[in-house]
Parts: C-alpha cells; sequence; structure tokens
C-alpha cells in the first residue's frame, strides 16, 4: 500500500519530521506574482495546468502569460491594489487564471460560493465592497434575481464575452462599489486584446490576497483577509510535509471557492513545480477515469467523496458479479480496471474538513489500495494547520501533527492543558490570517493574547498528534460545507407560523451530518414539514437547508434561556431508537 512512503523511519518530534521533509525546491519569494514568474522562467514549456472539461492545457509559460492578459483587463477595467474582484464561477481554467490575475497586480480575490442563493450572494458582494464581478453565464440567473430587470448576456458579433453595461441593471439592494460584472466563460476570447506584458507593481508578503467568507456563530458572514505570506506559507508547509515535487500531479476537484482547492491542489502544485488537474466537480463514476487518463499523484477530498466512491465500488462489483453468473464466459474478470484501479501514481488521498469515519477510512485503504491521509484546518488558517504523515506511521481518528505552525490546547484560561487533557484548539504562524474585513471586534476575540482561537474542542497525545473531539460552536458539517444554526434559526424565526425553532446536526451514513430542525408553532398556526422546507428553499443554499422538520410543544432551554442543543439531539436519538423499533 502506496508502497512509496512505507519505508520511511517511525516518527521522532513532529519538529524533526518537518525539517525532515524540506525539499532542494524551497524558493524564497515575496508574493505570488514572483513565485508563477519564477517558476514560468524555470521551468516555462513544463504543463502546468490541465482543465479536465475540455482537455486544454497551459505550460507555465502559458499560464503567466494568460495571467498576465487577464490582470491587464482587470487594470483596464480600473481595478487597482487593495481592491476586492468577487468570483462566481463553475471549477475551471478561467478560475484559477482568475485568481492569479488578482494576485498579480495586488488585488484581492473574492471567491463566492456557488451554492448560495441571491441574497446570500448579494450579502458577500455588498459587504466585501467588490468593484467587479467576473462571472460565468451558468451563474447569471442569479445574478439576475440581485437585479430588478433582467438583462440579456451581450455578445459582440464574434461571439466575444462583452462587460455588463451596469447602467441598464437596477439593483433591488444597493451595491455601490460594484463597477463592473464581466462574463468569463472563456479566457482566451475574454482577453485576447491584452498584453501578455505585465507592468511593475510593488506587493509586500504581507498585503492582502484573499477575502473569504467564513460563517459565524454571532450572525452574518465574515470575510477572512489572507495574505501573500500565508498562501506561499500554507503551500510551502504543506508541500514539505508530503513531500511533494515537480513530479507530482494533483486533482484539483474539491470546490474552488473554498480554500483546500486553493491551497492544497492549486498553489501547493506551483510552489512544488508540480501540476493541477481542474475539474469541474465530483463524480463518482468518472472519478477513477480521471485519475488514470491524467495519472493523479495525490487529491484533495471530504469524507463524504470517499463513501460515494465506495458506495459505487459496490454497485459495480454486484452488477459484474451478476453479469459473471449469466455469462458464458465463467474466466471473465468482473472488475473493472478503471472503476477499481491498483494505480502505479497515486501515492494517498488527502482528507479534511470533517473526520472521516474509521469504518470508511479502513474499508476505502483496503478497497483501492490508498493511504488516506487527514488533516485539519480552517480559512483561517490558509487550510492545513495539520496532517498525518504520509505513510503508515498516521494515527486512524488523529487529524495529524502540525505541519510548520504552533498549536496547542488552552483552558478557558488561556492555560496550555496537559497531553490527553481536552481544551480549544489554538494556533499561531505564518499561514494564520490577517484578520475579518472591517471587524476589529471579531478580529481581537479571535486572537486573545496572540493565539487564534479556533473553537474547535480537541487534545493531544504523548507523541504530539491532534484529535478533534468536537466543536466549541454549534456548528454542522454536512458534506465538507460548513453551516452554522444560528442563521437558519433566525430564518425559520421570521417565518409568520412559527413560534420558535432551533436547528442541529445529525448522524447521516452519506454526509456525515445533516440537518434537523425543531420548531415550535404560534397558536392557531399551521404549516407542514414540505411548506418549511420550501420556506428555507427560497431564502438558503440548499445544503443549509433541513431536511427533517419535528414539531415539538417546548424548546428546551437552561436557566438562562440558552438553547439546549444537546437535549434536542437526544430527543431527536429517541425519536430515531422508537422509529427503528416499530
Amino acid at each position: 500500500m502506496c508502497s512509496r512512503f512505507c519505508n520511511l523511519e517511525p516518527l521522532g518530534d513532529c519538529v524533526n519530521l518537518y525539517e525532515m521533509k524540506r525539499k532542494s525546491n524551497k524558493i524564497d519569494i515575496q508574493n505570488v506574482r514572483e513565485m508563477l514568474e519564477k517558476r514560468a522562467a524555470d521551468a516555462p514549456d513544463k504543463i502546468f495546468l490541465f482543465s479536465e472539461a475540455d482537455a486544454r492545457r497551459w505550460s507555465y509559460s502559458e499560464f503567466n502569460k494568460a495571467v498576465n492578459r487577464a490582470a491587464n483587463m482587470l487594470v483596464e477595467n480600473k481595478i487597482k491594489k487593495g481592491d476586492v474582484v468577487s468570483l462566481l464561477m463553475p471549477n475551471s481554467a478561467e478560475y484559477i487564471i482568475a485568481y492569479f490575475a488578482c494576485w498579480k497586480i495586488g488585488a484581492l480575490a473574492g471567491p463566492v460560493n456557488s451554492l448560495l442563493k441571491a441574497e446570500e450572494i448579494e450579502f458577500a458582494l455588498n459587504n466585501s465592497e467588490a468593484k467587479m464581478l467576473l462571472v460565468h453565464s451558468q451563474f447569471l440567473p442569479v445574478i439576475e434575481q440581485i437585479s430588478k430587470s433582467q438583462v440579456p448576456s451581450p455578445k459582440s458579433q464574434d461571439g466575444n464575452d462583452l462587460t455588463l453595461d451596469l447602467e441598464l441593471w437596477t439593483w433591488d439592494l444597493s451595491l455601490p462599489h460594484l463597477q463592473s460584472v464581466i462574463l468569463f466563460d472563456d479566457e482566451a476570447k475574454v482577453t485576447k486584446d491584452f498584453s501578455e506584458n505585465l507592468a511593475e507593481i510593488s506587493i509586500e508578503k504581507d498585503d492582502e490576497a484573499i477575502i473569504i467568507y467564513t460563517s459565524g456563530t454571532t450572525g452574518k458572514p465574515k470575510g477572512c483577509l489572507l495574505t501573500h505570506q500565508n498562501l506561499i506559507a500554507n503551500a510551502r508547509q504543506i508541500t514539505e510535509w508530503l513531500g511533494f515535487g515537480e513530479n507530482d500531479r494533483l486533482l484539483t476537484i474539491m470546490p474552488l471557492f473554498h480554500m483546500n482547492a486553493v491551497s492544497v491542489t492549486t498553489m501547493t502544485a506551483l510552489y512544488a513545480g508540480a501540476s493541477t488537474v481542474v475539474s469541474p466537480k465530483f463524480s463518482a463514476s468518472k472519478f477513477w477515469q480521471i485519475i488514470s487518463d491524467y495519472k493523479i499523484t495525490s487529491f484533495g477530498s471530504v469524507a463524504t467523496m470517499l463513501s460515494m466512491l465506495l458506495a459505487k465500488e459496490e454497485e459495480v462489483s454486484k452488477n459484474s458479479k451478476f453479469k459473471i453468473q449469466n455469462s458464458k464466459l465463467e474466466n471473465e474478470n468482473p472488475k473493472s480496471k478503471i472503476q477499481n484501479p491498483k494505480s502505479e501514481t497515486l501515492r494517498f488521498a488527502m482528507c479534511g474538513s470533517a473526520p472521516v469515519p474509521a469504518e470508511v477510512l479502513k474499508k476505502f485503504e483496503e478497497t483501492f489500495d490508498c493511504l488516506v491521509i487527514e488533516g485539519y484546518g480552517l480559512s483561517e488558517s490558509t487550510c492545513r494547520s495539520t496532517f498525518n504523515p504520509p505513510n503508515t506511521n498516521r494515527r486512524a481518528g488523529s487529524c495529524g501533527q502540525p505541519i510548520g505552525n504552533e498549536m496547542k490546547i488552552f483552558d478557558e484560561s488561556d492555560e496550555e492543558v496537559k497531553n490527553g487533557e481536552l481544551g480549544e484548539i489554538v494556533l499561531r504562524g505564518e499561514n494564520i490570517f490577517k484578520g475579518y474585513f472591517k471587524n476589529d471586534e471579531a478580529t481581537k476575540k479571535a486572537f486573545q493574547n496572540g493565539w487564534f482561537h479556533t473553537g474547535d474542542i480537541g487534545f493531544r497525545d504523548d507523541e504530539g498528534f491532534f484529535y478533534i473531539a468536537d466543536r466549541k460552536s454549534d456548528m454542522i458539517i454536512r458534506g465538507g460545507e460548513n453551516i452554522y444554526p444560528r442563521e437558519i434559526d433566525e430564518l425559520l424565526f421570521s417565518h409568520p407560523s412559527i413560534a420558535s425553532a432551533a436547528v442541529i446536526g445529525v448522524p447521516d451514513d452519506l454526509y456525515g451530518e445533516e440537518v434537523a430542525a425543531f420548531v415550535v408553532l404560534k397558536d392557531g398556526e399551521k404549516a407542514s414539514e414540505e411548506d418549511l422546507i420550501n420556506f428555507c428553499k427560497t431564502h438558503l443554499a440548499d445544503y443549509k437547508c433541513p431536511k427533517t422538520f419535528h414539531f415539538v410543544e417546548d424548546i428546551p432551554k437552561g436557566p438562562t434561556g440558552k438553547l439546549l442543543k444537546r437535549e434536542l439531539s437526544r430527543i431527536y436519538s429517541e425519536k430515531l431508537k422508537v422509529k427503528s423499533e416499530k
């Protein structure tokens, strides 16, 4: 199993392992622009980016030129250093080029979760003070919902995408900062008239590069500010810890509106001088074909993806066995080489966001002969703060060891606890974010005593491995998507028939957790589960919407009036038990 790594010496101290993994490809750079241009100069003909959807590819030199053209387009549209450019696109080469175009001129890339509803997208655009929106045409309908008048996508006579005329758009909710909206379906067409040479600009390592919105337990999402140093540091940490090099080929199949795809499989590939393959979205039926076709060495994932691949494999195996039983060719091989490959290139799967159930991890490794390397991190830590070692020394159930940043367990007085004792996970290091956009109060609270407080509860064992035990907040992680119940609670409270409501996460075999709502109806009011589900779907992204509603007489509360969500979890478990016994 993944024999390339199984012969490493047993682990010692995590710092020693970190030093051991330093590679000769380490580069001393100040910003992302400098890093890309160095790679383009050192290996101009090496393929950096593959587009799985349409078989396009860019060498480092070609990619750098494409980014320069896009950057000049931004400059032409009056985007300057420090401005925010929101990005609303599917996973694509265009998305990656857009990120780097922003970074080349010192602008901030503002990825927008494409699963959000119009009002949620409007908030991100408005709160970040975005000057420009780069959008794919498939998302124009949701943008048009923000506008009172629907404007058809403009096309020139030769079919090139054009800048939308904002004077034709009347915004329902004011977006006073937005100056232009550009359709960015095909980078070659959109930027063909712009120069491949880009003027120099001063970009410091502490300049902001990304504003990405992370939900909070106290209301609206917060804009997390990541710097050029953050991006480079995390790419370096991941590269050195996992031993990536120029021969690696990473699969970017996680959404590019999350830092996982940006940091783990895009920026890391660049730092290592490797290649990345961007795929529009995860498909269990196509996955192994992509691994085979592109000779992928590693990919980012969440537990749900691993479960779906196992389910698909079981389905294929059953169908194959059925065919064999009804076939005259008794010696026919029921296994598909593509569906269940013994890949010579695939080294390991990188998995994060939520712990992988032990049984899923074991079964995946046995079925596909591929290690699962779990890690931990947040948008605030650029992405990864820990990883297990990429060999059989990794600890099942652990999120691994720090890969370069400091990590400790504090009690409520911000004192470090002993190994094995539970406390809050705190972080410090060059991959830790700068702060929350125009939210000094939240930033100050997050960085108490100089450490970033994650809100996650865990412990450290005697060998330096960390374990996530619980979440200090009530956050739900559904298939890798973070969901904060208060946002849904507040929406339910706005429903005319609801007197009280509370949302919790409940166990789910496929997604890890699912959203369940408990509601108390007002006297004399009626509402069905279907009514409330449809109400939520009108205002929230589908993944946030409760899948079940439980009508109760009261929501349990503590002495101070705080909702006792643990009690709701107990009630849910009892209901489930009664249902299974019937």
